[in-house]
């Protein structure tokens, strides 16, 4: 009994003597020694060396602490030109121009600028004098829903101006719209105006005709009284050799003094079209306001940007908070209407 006690340990009992089993035992000392491993065959990645503020590598992108962002060049790939725009409707009365029209397409959201046909959807001339007519056409459910709608008009003095709207418009209680809505107005400046502002020609004290005027001597002037004898028989023979002069031009006038004026005529200027929009300026939500009585277009201490009665005659434009627009009628304020066209966009 002593000896069992006080004899030596039995296998068992080494083995319930160990404090962790031989796998976890070996787990563990691997993973120790793959921590503190220093040998030359582990490689860090690049990601893994601790960064120093002393560190000047040039591929740091925050050098000093303060971030420098890449430098990055502009795509050589440009978007294709847009197609020619066709105004469905159109006709010699219409008072939308494609040129004017080409204008307000690049100021449009860019998924409407992609629309190459417009559709006449209200005209005074062919629809009748009724601001109730207008509101009915643009709330056809044949529009799409993100349609947008370009509101032009005309007064006595011959100004084309108006609104590009985002919804149709119509009655409402309240403003509505979004920030895409605009003002614009299109002048047109005949050549005749553009030539009056240029500076006069350097003959206009000797000729009322725009262009420069010449003298050429007439080929059959006496030769100089002064000549002798021999230097007259010498032209002569000259003259009997030469080839005979070209015939005048058509626009040869005489001159005074025996010669041939020769007026040289500008080259035709075409009609230069000013054309200027107010976007939306963020100050108030004023953009759209209609009533069965008027229609609004901006708003602001009492002041609206683009104002039509309910009759179309007369009209308002004034400086407005929405658009920070000018005056778009050359009447000024208050001008009379000749004509109202409402085109949809994408529809």
């Amino acid at each position: 009994m002593s000896e069992s006690s006080t004899g030596t340990n039995t296998p068992s009992s080494i083995h319930k003597s160990s404090y962790l089993p031989y796998p976890v035992t070996h787990v563990a000392s691997s993973l120790y020694r793959r921590l503190t491993d220093q040998g030359p065959q582990r490689s860090r990645s690049p990601s893994s060396k601790p960064l120093s503020r002393n560190d000047s590598s040039p591929s740091l992108d925050m050098p000093n602490g303060v971030y420098t962002p890449p430098n990055r060049n502009a795509s050589p790939f440009q978007p294709p030109p847009l197609t020619p725009l066709t105004l469905s409707g159109a006709s010699e009365s219409t008072i939308l121009s494609k040129a004017v029209a080409e204008e307000i397409r690049l100021l449009v959201p860019p998924r409407l600028q992609l629309s190459e046909t417009w559709s006449l959807v209200y005209s005074l001339e062919n629809d009748g004098v009724s601001l109730g007519t207008l509101y009915h056409k643009c709330l056809s459910p044949s529009f799409d829903r993100g349609a947008g709608f370009i509101l032009v008009v005309q007064d006595a003095a011959g100004g084309n101006f108006g609104a590009y709207l985002t919804d149709p418009p119509r009655p409402s209680p309240s403003f509505y719209g979004t920030g895409e809505c605009f003002l614009w107005r299109a002048t047109t400046m005949p050549a005749s105006a553009l030539l009056a502002n240029l500076p006069p020609p350097p003959s206009a004290e000797h000729t009322e005709s725009m262009g420069r005027s010449t003298t050429i001597a007439s080929p059959t002037s006496p030769p100089p009284q002064t000549a002798t004898d021999f230097d007259r028989a010498s032209l002569g023979q000259q003259q009997q050799h030469a080839s005979p002069p070209p015939p005048p031009a058509p626009s040869l006038n005489p001159a005074p003094n025996g010669g041939v004026a020769t007026t040289a005529m500008a080259t035709p200027v075409a009609d230069s079209l000013r054309f200027k929009a107010f976007p939306y300026s963020g100050i108030n939500d004023y953009l759209i306001f209609c009533e069965a009585s008027f229609l609004s277009v901006g708003g602001g201490d009492g002041r609206y940007g683009l104002w039509l009665d309910g009759v179309l005659e007369r009209g308002v434009s004034g400086n407005c908070m929405t658009f920070g627009n000018e005056p778009l009628s050359e009447e000024g304020e208050k001008f009379e209407v000749v004509g109202v066209e409402v085109w949809c966009v994408g529809g």
